[in-house]
C-alpha cells in the first residue's frame, strides 16, 4: 500500500476534517477552482490504495477508542474485586480521596458480569444466587448499623431468611 506523501496528506487530512475539498487543498495539490478541487478530491477518494489506507487507519483508530468486550469484563471484574477505586471530594482538606466501589456497585457489576454466562448451567446459578445472598446480607448490615432497619424487632433478618421453624409446616 504504497502512497505518494500528497496522498498521504490528503488521506491524514479527509480522516481528521471528513471535507474531501479542504483535504485535498491541504494536501499542497495545485488549486485551479474549488470545483475543480472537489472533482479530484473525489477521484482520489475512489482510488483503492487511498480508500485502502484510510479504512485501514480508520479500524486502527476506532480500535483505540472503543473498548472491546474484554475490556468490559475486565473493568467489570475489577469493580467486583474492590481494585477500582473512585476519588470523590475531601470536605475536611478539599482534596479528594479514594474509596473502594461500593456494595451496590459491586453487586451491580456482578450483575453484568452474570449476563454474559449463560444461566442454565445449575452451577452458575447456584454461585449466582449465594453471590446475590450475600450481597442482601451485606446490605442489611449496613442497614442494621446505620439505624435503617431499626424496628425494634431484632428477630427480623431470621425471619426474612426463613431461619425460625415454629414447628407449624403441614408438609
Amino acid at each position: 500500500m504504497k502512497l505518494t506523501q500528497k496522498q498521504c496528506l490528503f488521506a491524514d487530512e479527509y480522516i481528521k476534517s471528513g471535507n474531501a475539498t479542504q483535504a485535498y487543498i491541504k494536501a499542497g495539490y495545485s488549486v485551479r477552482s474549488d470545483n475543480a478541487a472537489a472533482v479530484n478530491a473525489n477521484r482520489l477518494l475512489r482510488n483503492a490504495k487511498v480508500k485502502d489506507y484510510i479504512d485501514a487507519k480508520m479500524a486502527e483508530i476506532e480500535s483505540h477508542k472503543i473498548a472491546d468486550a474484554k475490556e468490559v469484563l475486565q473493568y467489570l471484574t475489577r469493580v467486583l474485586r474492590g481494585e477500582e477505586a473512585e476519588e470523590i471530594p475531601d470536605s475536611v482538606d478539599g482534596g479528594t480521596i479514594k474509596r473502594p466501589p461500593l456494595i451496590k456497585d459491586r453487586t451491580a457489576a456482578a450483575r453484568e458480569i452474570m449476563k454474559r454466562y449463560p444461566l442454565d448451567d445449575p452451577m452458575v446459578a447456584a454461585q449466582l444466587k449465594k453471590l446475590q445472598a450475600e450481597a442482601d446480607t451485606a446490605i442489611w448490615k449496613r442497614d442494621e448499623l446505620t439505624g435503617k432497619n431499626d424496628t425494634g424487632d431484632k428477630t427480623v433478618l431470621i425471619d426474612d431468611i426463613g431461619g425460625i421453624d415454629d414447628g407449624d409446616d403441614k408438609a
